[in-house]
């Protein structure tokens, strides 16, 4: 029943296509395809009369010649080696890369390829893997025919990969909130996965193994089981009997193996009558064996042949229904596929504009272009643009040439070919016409060549390598007259070919099309060839949107004088290498050097010198001269313009550097607050946490006292209570820093590395002093890399540098500080912090050498608070570390007293810091 479906489906299809190109390629090929192929398929549908149908078929001849002209085929077949699926790559080597067929298609192209680059410039690749061209399947299977399990399980593999690429891509778009990933997430956003389909065929099929699993139907899990139960019996049997065979001496050996679809034992011809009543079924190829079926056997042999015709009925069955499901939804599946390749096509251009350092292009209006550079009113502006192939090619010699090297550098001995040399083209929003003159083998042809690559790679969408944001408009057609198209097939001369091309080129041109005509008017007499080359061009003026005309002919040059629509341009030559260098000069005229170029390659310069009179002859007097002057004016001009672009390109690079350089310093400006913000908030709860434990404790003895104490010592504890808690407070109280605005008042004399504090840095940050101004007393201080001037009444110490307090401290040696009685009286009074030891009062020297010791020590000081306590932990073994810090202890100003280690607390000296 269900092939029976599938074949009905085959009449709806129209006519199938050669299988060699994809079903995927022809879907998006169609909906791409440029107005030639509607007007084809308007022309077979609609009877008219044989003139109308000239139009289309000459357009179609004509974009095919032209895309062979331009190379079109060359940059299709390099984009083929970027695509991921096979699809991809058959389409692209066709030269079947979608071209857009408006303006509003090629933005969306470009749109595509610019999130391409975006996602291959910071993310691995979309992973095509498993996704497979299953045109031909699908057709196949829309014809009525039954698929085999591989093609169906290569179907499921490619739906379910498509459905692969579609998560990994929203999953990568999903965490990029800026959405610069839509453009390629859109390619798939609504497309149906057959998600059913996908999991019918992986619960009916498996792919590793090829076969239709036991699960696929009832009855085919019902038939497997009782088949095997069948031939367990049976291999059972004829096991036993070969074996009984054996030990009769009927063979060599026991053997149960399958001749004609059925189960039989191997015996001795001269001993078949061990096998009473079996069938034979063949012989050996000698005779001297026979294969012999057991009359027992014959019961069960017919049992299995039936289940296994059983079987592949059932297989057959399930199979067809698959089969069925992939015809009835081939529409979607071609959908799907298409889309895939859209973007897999989207991804290729991506890499290529990658891998060619492409820029982006932008389409202009000639009523608009003004709007998107006021100062450049040019319909055509691009800088710096590369023949793609020629650049490619130059690619490919530099990676071999390292390829041999090895270590990716090339020597002298692998010199390479320089760059092809970046071309600069600027046409105005009036102009129509642009003759370019010049000498042979400047670099005319190669110049519209690019031109016209251009104009065909921005449409696909692709970009192309340039500088900055090139412009050029939308062109409807790109039509070239390129070559030589002489045959003799067809009797046509050089001139004829060259005419027959042109009348095609005006019969098709259209408002928004690009004309390319190389040697214009060449083949026959120059005066008639110019009338002609005239005439048609300005015929062409007002029915195209641009047209570059290449000539030798000096009166075309002329026509910019008489009519606003014509511009010149000429190709340079340098007369004094006499030799090309491939740059144009916009609104010059360029003579054709052929004496020079002659010259340059040998010719006899005898001969040279007499056609040089003959041109002095034909000239017009001071002609050469003027032309002359202004070629050195024009070259002039744009080396000045040169040199001033470079200039601003310098300067505002130092202008980004700079920028760059103050916003990474904000971006790490603000991660030092929050980060320092975050530690002080550390600290505050830590702080908090220790004083409630003190306090905890100060009240925990204060009712102890109460208890076992007096009604007269009640006040005593009340005293000792109150001051522990004053004690407390004071330790954790805030420091807090004013400064006077009174520059004499201020006593701090600073020092290099000094540690302090500065007015209007929160947050209790601190700066060092890096550099002091003598001559009004101020100072530079760093805080991060940001450098300041401040005045010392705006400062206060925080910490003395070390390394000067370590000196100090050695100078101090030798000679012990006594305090008055009066200093001592009053540093008894004072009350310091409770004498409990917490990882923030303690500083550990053990394992430290004794110069390491005293600097810790001198920090550990210098960084305490005022009347707080600080323990020493300086071990026992040798005593040298121990007797260090003693020493600085001792001497150091800060320290009001020491206590000693005692037997509780071995190892440690507790020191009162002033």
């Amino acid at each position: 029943m269900a092939t029976t479906t599938t074949t009905n489906l085959t009449l709806l299809l129209p006519c199938t296509l050669p299988t060699r190109v994809s079903l995927a390629t022809r879907l998006l090929r169609a909906s791409h395809s440029p107005p030639r192929r509607l007007w084809t398929a308007a022309a077979s549908r609609t009877a008219v009369s044989p003139a109308s149908t000239e139009i289309p078929e000459a357009a179609e001849e004509l974009r095919l010649e032209t895309e062979s002209a331009l190379e079109w085929g060359g940059v299709c077949a390099r984009l083929s080696d970027f695509a991921a699926t096979a699809a991809g790559r058959a389409a692209c080597a066709e030269g079947g890369v979608p071209v857009g067929r408006s303006r509003e298609e090629s933005e969306r192209l470009l749109e595509q390829t610019a999130a391409a680059v975006a996602f291959l410039s910071s993310l691995a690749p979309l992973d095509f893997g498993g996704v497979g061209d299953v045109s031909a399947v699908v057709a196949a299977a829309a014809r009525g025919r039954l698929l085999a399990v591989r093609e169906i399980c290569g179907v499921g593999r490619s739906l379910r990969a498509a459905r692969g690429v579609f998560e990994q891509l929203k999953g990568l778009a999903d965490e990029m909130p800026d959405g610069r990933f839509s453009p390629l997430l859109d390619i798939l956003q609504n497309c149906d996965f057959l998600t059913e389909l996908v999991h019918m065929i992986e619960f009916c099929l498996d792919s590793n193994l090829s076969m239709v699993l036991d699960r696929a139907s009832d009855k085919l899990g019902t038939i497997r089981k009782e088949r095997k139960m069948n031939v367990d019996v049976l291999e059972s049997l004829l096991r036993d009997i070969s074996t009984k065979i054996f030990h009769a001496g009927g063979v060599d050996s026991p053997l149960v193996t399958k001749r004609r679809s059925r189960m039989c034992v191997g015996v001795k011809a001269s001993h078949k009558h061990l096998v009473p009543g079996g069938i034979v079924l063949s012989s050996s190829g000698s005779g001297v064996t026979y294969f012999m079926e057991p009359r027992d056997a014959v019961q069960l042999n017919n049992k299995e042949v039936k289940l296994a015709g059983d079987e592949i009925a059932e297989e057959l069955a399930v199979l067809g229904l698959l089969t069925s499901r992939i015809a009835d939804s081939r529409m979607k599946i071609g959908h799907l596929m298409g889309k895939i390749l859209e973007l897999d096509l989207a991804c290729a251009r991506g890499s290529y504009a990658l891998h060619i350092n492409g820029v982006r292009p932008a389409f202009t209006d000639r009523d608009n272009s003004n709007k998107l550079d006021p100062s450049s009113p040019c319909s055509v502006f691009i800088e710096g643009i590369q023949h793609p192939l020629l650049l490619e090619q130059l690619l490919g010699v530099v990676k071999e040439a390292a390829a041999e090297v090895g270590n990716g550098q090339l020597s002298e001995e692998h010199h390479v070919s320089a760059m092809p040399i970046p071309l600069d083209m600027r046409v105005k929003n009036d102009t129509r016409i642009v003759v370019i003159s010049g000498p042979n083998t400047g670099g005319k042809t190669a110049t519209m060549k690019t031109l016209g690559l251009a104009s065909l790679m921005s449409k696909a969408g692709m970009f192309f390598p340039a500088k900055g944001r090139p412009r050029l408009p939308w062109f409807d057609q790109v039509l070239a007259d390129i070559g030589d198209h002489q045959s003799l097939e067809n009797s046509l001369s050089t001139f004829s070919g060259n005419i027959s091309r042109l009348r095609k080129i005006v019969q098709v041109v259209s408002k928004d099309s690009l004309v390319l005509i190389d040697e214009i008017g060449s083949g026959t007499d120059p005066s008639e060839g110019v009338s002609l080359s005239t005439s048609i061009l300005k015929y062409l003026a007002s029915r195209l949107n641009l047209a570059i005309v290449t000539t030798h002919y000096a009166d075309l040059s002329r026509l910019k004088s008489v009519d606003d629509r014509f511009e010149n341009a000429a190709m340079e030559f340098c007369l004094e290498t006499l030799k090309p260098t491939y740059r144009i000069l916009w609104g010059s005229t360029g003579n054709s050097n052929a004496l020079s170029i002659a010259k340059s390659i040998g010719f006899d310069q005898k001969i040279l010198d007499r056609a040089q009179e003959w041109v002095e002859k034909l000239l017009p007097d001071k002609q050469k001269e003027r032309q002359g002057l202004l070629y050195d004016s024009l070259r002039d001009e744009r080396d000045l313009l040169e040199s001033e672009a470079n200039e601003a390109a310098s300067v505002l690079s130092d202008v980004e550097g700079l920028y760059n350089e103050i916003r990474s310093e904000a971006d790490d400006l603000d991660n030092r607050v929050a980060s320092l913000r975050a530690r002080e908030s550390q600290t505050v709860q830590q702080e908090l946490k220790f004083v409630k434990t003190q306090m905890d404790l100060i009240i925990k003895n204060f009712e102890v006292q109460l208890q076992n104490s007096k009604l007269e010592q009640y006040n005593s504890a009340m005293r000792k209570a109150e001051a522990a808690t004053a004690s407390l407070a004071a330790a954790h109280q805030p420091t807090e820093f004013t400064f006077s605005d009174d520059e004499e008042k201020s006593s701090y004399v600073p020092q290099i590395g000094d540690k302090v504090y500065v007015e209007g840095l929160g947050g209790g940050s601190t700066a060092t002093v890096v550099e002091i101004l003598s001559e009004d007393g101020s100072c530079v201080v760093q805080y991060g890399k940001i450098k300041a001037r401040t005045k010392n009444n705006k400062m206060k110490l925080a910490q003395r540098d070390t390394k000067e307090t370590s000196a100090s401290s050695a100078q101090r040696k030798g000679r012990t500080v006594k305090k008055s009685t009066a200093e001592a009286a009053q540093g008894a009074s004072i009350s310091f912090a409770l004498a409990v030891q917490t990882s923030k009062n303690t500083v550990d020297l053990r394992g430290m050498r004794v110069a390491e010791a005293s600097q810790e020590l001198q920090m550990a000081i210098d960084g305490c608070r005022s009347y707080q306590v600080l323990f020493v932990v300086h071990g026992m073994g040798t005593g040298a570390v121990k007797e260090c810090a003693l020493g600085v202890l001792r001497s150091h100003p800060r320290v009001a007293r020491i206590e000693d280690e005692s037997p509780l607390n071995y190892g440690c000296t507790v020191a009162y810091i002033e």
